[in-house]
């Protein structure tokens, strides 16, 4: 039951990411924050159902759930953390994904796809971090990481 609640709200946060970008209303600090902040939740869900059976796997979800809520809720509500931040956000962002798509290579290491969700992160990170590089756009970037969340929530539910 977990599982297909894991799933299904990875697959539901991963839609929301990929249709705000479709809608253009956001800024670009709002909607790299929006995009971190539904990965944020993501994660710390997943470290509290793995927690029973994976406790250094959920301890690092929580962790990283942590740290990206701080970020997401300063990307959000201070645009200025934004200016601060331009250099290394896109990086910053794309670096997460990978650290998080290395975090579910290790929780997901009995799951007979768990290691095709972290290859999925690990190259959506580097295509983020490139394409950040060379197009910034916000729109593309946020889709990334919506890809990467309806990938997993798919790859989740079809182990079962």
């Amino acid at each position: 039951m977990k599982t297909k609640f894991v799933s299904l709200l990875a697959i539901l946060l991963g839609l929301i990411i990929i249709i705000f970008p479709v809608l253009g209303l956001i800024g670009v600090s709002s909607l790299i924050g929006l995009s971190v902040l539904l990965m944020s939740i993501y994660l710390l869900i997943v470290g509290v159902t793995i927690i029973d059976y994976n406790g250094t796997g959920a301890i690092m979800d929580l962790i990283l759930g942590l740290l990206l809520l701080f970020l997401s809720i300063g990307l959000i509500f201070n645009p200025a953390l934004l200016g601060f931040l331009t250099e290394i956000t896109l990086y910053l962002a794309g670096i997460m994904l990978i650290v998080v798509a290395v975090a579910s290579l290790i929780n997901n290491r009995s799951s007979r796809y768990g290691f095709y969700i972290g290859i999925a992160g690990i190259i959506l990170g580097l295509l983020y971090i490139v394409i950040g590089t060379y197009i910034s756009n916000p729109i593309v970037l946020g889709t990334l990481i919506g890809i990467w969340l309806v990938i997993s929530g798919v790859l989740k539910l079809m182990d079962r």
